[in-house]
């Protein structure tokens, strides 16, 4: 700005409602409840798909519903490097060290291409896993490549190999994490690889905006919540007495869905379909259908909705998850379309350079 001529164009703090990119890889509509992949329902996804169908899909285009990835190996160095972080290291921290180091062993050359996102995706459970098993003492499992990518992570991570129930559960919940539009962490890696850097260190920001709860947010509260509450008789005396304290219920409304989040509705469809359902899942039925209404009765203004975490947290530890893990899974879903976005960027680049309007002191001298 100049003293005569002051800057008066628009300014969107968090740049909300701003058109900062073009995409065919996911839309998010949040007044009707929909999220499509490239024109592909969330819900027929995840009924007639795998992850890493739809991280095909993403990447390429193509709906290939038998394609196959299976996880990844791990090389000395990253292994080096997860063997050297302290015992208490977060595994959010764990997974974005993991990255980098995999990205330094690479040679990664630009532009970013379709086998890169394969090969950074199959890896990072591997290193999720691995590390896992390294802070309980015990020694990393070799990939299997027999095993699809979510149930190979889960074996690496217990040295079991799942039930199809407890596969079925938590691929869905990869798929519905895969791509959610340009949210903080895809629109970082978007920014990392407009300069041109690689695919590893796009991959690292975004991990490291993931990380913050404001955007990971925080299933594992889900858990204790439902947890809390007990039995399905004490669902509204607990619902009514947590809102009359003036507490949040974890698992409800979205900054972008203003009708009931289509991943939390693909989630419970899954969770009802198992041969065995989870013990959690009446409970949590019910104290989503009490909040629901109560939520609706003392705001009506509001439309809070069942959103994604809901029914992701109890997704998560039904298949053995501890719950400082559900961020940095989390994290792996959401590779394929951190990756998708980053190929997509790349093919048409222009560095991500936004302004910033000046508020500060005019022009002056320095003090004498």
């Amino acid at each position: 700005m100049t003293d005569d001529k002051p800057d008066i164009r628009p300014y969107s703090p968090g740049l909300e409602g701003v058109i900062a990119a073009e995409t065919s890889l996911g839309y998010v509509d949040g007044v009707a409840g929909r999220l499509l992949y490239r024109g592909y329902r969330i819900g027929d996804l995840v009924e007639r798909g795998t992850f890493p169908a739809v991280a095909n899909l993403l990447w390429t285009g193509d709906w290939r519903p038998g394609h196959r990835l299976a996880t990844g190996p791990l090389p000395d160095a990253v292994l080096t490097a997860l063997r050297s972080l302290p015992g208490d290291a977060k595994p959010m921290d764990a997974l974005r060290t993991a990255v980098s180091v995999w990205g330094a062993t690479q040679g990664l050359a630009w532009p970013p291409t379709p086998e890169q996102a394969r090969a950074v995706t199959a890896f990072s459970p591997t290193a999720l896993a691995a590390f896992a098993r390294i802070r309980s003492g015990e020694d990393p499992i070799e990939p299997d490549p027999s095993l699809d990518l979510v149930p190979g992570f889960l074996y690496q991570l217990t040295g079991r190999r799942p039930d199809d129930g407890t596969a079925r559960a938590l691929d869905a919940y990869f798929i519905v994490g895969a791509e959610h539009g340009l949210n903080a962490s895809t629109f970082a890696a978007r920014v990392i690889v407009s300069t041109r850097s690689d695919i590893a260190s796009a991959v690292c920001g975004a991990i490291g905006a993931l990380k913050g709860p404001l955007h990971g947010g925080a299933p594992s509260e889900v858990v204790e919540q439902i947890h809390t509450v007990g039995s399905p008789e004490r669902a509204e005396q607990w619902v009514r007495e947590t809102l009359d304290r003036g507490e949040r219920l974890m698992g409800f409304g979205h900054r972008v869905y203003r009708a009931y989040d289509p991943r939390a509705a693909a989630l419970r469809k899954v969770a009802e379909s198992l041969q065995h359902p989870p013990e959690w899942l009446a409970l949590a039925i019910a104290v989503e259908d009490v909040a629901l209404r109560v939520l609706a009765e003392r705001h009506p203004e509001r439309a809070l909705k069942t959103n994604v975490e809901f029914y992701a947290a109890p997704v998560l530890q039904g298949v053995g998850l501890t719950p400082d893990l559900f961020p940095a899974t989390f994290a792996l879903a959401r590779h394929a379309g951190w990756t998708a976005h980053v190929l997509e960027q790349a093919a048409d680049n222009r560095l991500i350079r936004p302004d910033a309007r000046y508020t500060g002191p005019a022009e002056r001298d320095l003090p004498t």
